[in-house]
């Protein structure tokens, strides 16, 4: 393995500025000196969109697959959450960590190490895609039918995730682009990358699925061909951006070099924040399993419900990427008292719109329902879910954007401390309930309702009593 020299990543006096220093430094003054709301809002709005575009394929998806039928939606309902651990890892755990190791080396005047940087996060994405691959082939199909998966739901389980998981390296590569993107500050440019995965990946997963037009019908495996087909497209337009240096970071083959620190730089974060979406898949895989007692429709109807919780967090996480850079940048700065205005100010946005979203979505919950389904059964589980952890959305809003703001502060413990009391609470307690006084489906949902409580104050109880003064 080469290694970089130290003096590499130093810049002399006698060296000009690299180009763009001068925008560098308006956007530092900004970070640290501009208004809160203002900041925040430009930062995260680019994020945020794409997000929203990408959250409303999920919602393309979920009604293609309806229209398979009850048992292609209960097999969904195992499989995605696999999916949604993927994207989680690689775009909010990891790739915030790829991300404020980028922003801190363009911020310190280091761009020979952002460069290197570049090489070192593709490397960890080609290792955790293939691991990932490998795992599934392993494992994968008994893991479903451990869940509860049988019959037709299991086939429909494994024909999802075998497309999926056989290219999940392609989902790591695009979010890895794009957090190395972010971090050089360009918010834009991924937002967009999103949008054009969106462009492909709806009209291609319906034409595949249900078999329009010329193209073969492929039922739940084509939505993941779908899925895959877009990122492709989406990950070569981010490689072309990053090849061509024109967003102030550049893949170079001169800097293809190795260094043990620039890998510990990156994972000593992104290993402990990992920690939270594996938990909260758990946490939902988990309860799938116990779901799957009470049946085919019941699955579904959760499957319906836990989609839109899912939905949210590439919400919050167009929040949170602001926050890391914000947040991360005041606390290097000495400026705690600022870094906790900011935090503050971006969970409460989190917060709000996660509960108008659960509110809304508990008051009217067959708007949701039947936009991917019309059986009875699975409209009445996929409403109880609603109603009943709808209204505590904001709580999980509220713990997700303080575990992105505490990516930016350094310290993720505590945010990983209450996704582990969330799991004991959700599924835990849902177990030992249902052994112990054979609740039924809406009680298990009641222990769903009071996990999202549990991190969200448990999140924000770290922050208020000096989780990152500690830093």
């Amino acid at each position: 393995m080469s290694t970089i020299d130290d003096t590499a990543f130093a810049r002399s006096a006698a060296q000009p500025r690299p180009t763009g220093a001068a925008i560098r430094n308006r956007t530092v003054e900004m970070l640290l000196q501009g208004s809160i709301g203002g900041t925040l809002w430009r930062l995260a709005a680019p994020n945020t969109m794409g997000f929203l575009v990408a959250s409303g394929v999920t919602v393309a998806e979920m009604w293609y697959v309806g229209q398979l039928g009850t048992q292609s939606l209960a097999g969904l309902a195992l499989g995605f959450p696999m999916f949604m651990l993927m994207v989680m890892l690689s775009a909010g755990a990891m790739g915030g960590a790829m991300a404020a190791a980028v922003a801190r080396a363009i911020g310190a005047g280091q761009p020979a190490r952002a460069e290197a940087l570049v090489w070192h996060a593709l490397v960890i994405a080609l290792a955790a895609g293939g691991v990932f691959s490998v795992v599934y082939l392993m494992i994968g199909p008994a893991f479903f039918a451990f869940l509860g998966g049988s019959g037709d739901t299991l086939a429909a389980a494994i024909a999802y995730a075998d497309v999926i998981f056989v290219g999940i390296l392609i989902v790591w590569l695009f979010n890895t682009l794009g957090s190395l993107l972010r971090g050089a500050g360009d918010m834009k440019s991924p937002a967009f990358a999103m949008i054009l995965a969106a462009a492909v990946q709806v009209p291609l997963s319906g034409a595949l699925a249900l078999g329009w037009g010329p193209l073969p019908r492929l039922g739940i495996a084509g939505v993941a061909w779908g899925t895959l087909a877009a990122f492709s497209v989406a990950t070569v337009f981010l490689g072309a951006l990053l090849w061509s240096g024109r967003r102030g970071i550049r893949l170079r083959l001169t800097a293809l070099s190795f260094r043990r620190a620039l890998f510990a730089d990156i994972l000593r974060v992104g290993m402990v924040a990992s920690a939270s979406p594996v938990l909260t898949v758990a946490t939902v895989i988990l309860l799938t399993g116990l779901v799957s007692r009470f049946g085919d429709a019941a699955l579904a109807g959760f499957g319906i419900g836990s989609r839109l919780e899912f939905l949210l967090i590439p919400v919050v996480f167009g929040i949170g990427a602001a926050l890391i850079a914000m947040v991360g940048t005041n606390i290097g700065a000495g400026q705690i008292a600022r870094a906790h205005r900011i935090g503050w100010i971006g969970a409460a946005a989190a917060a709000g719109i996660t509960g108008a979203i659960g509110t809304v979505a508990a008051l009217w919950p067959e708007a949701w329902a039947s936009l991917f389904t019309d059986n009875a059964a699975v409209l009445l589980a996929a409403g109880a879910y609603l109603v009943i952890v709808g209204p505590f959305y904001a709580f999980h809003g509220l713990g997700l954007s303080l575990y992105f703001a505490s990516q930016g502060a350094g310290t993720v413990i505590w945010p990983v401390v209450s996704s582990t009391l969330r799991l004991l609470v959700a599924a835990g307690g849902g177990i030992v309930a249902m052994q112990a006084f054979d609740i039924g489906f809406n009680g298990l949902l009641a222990f769903v309702a009071a996990g999202m409580v549990v991190f969200g104050l448990g999140t924000a109880a770290s922050v208020l009593f000096g989780a990152w003064r500690r830093v």
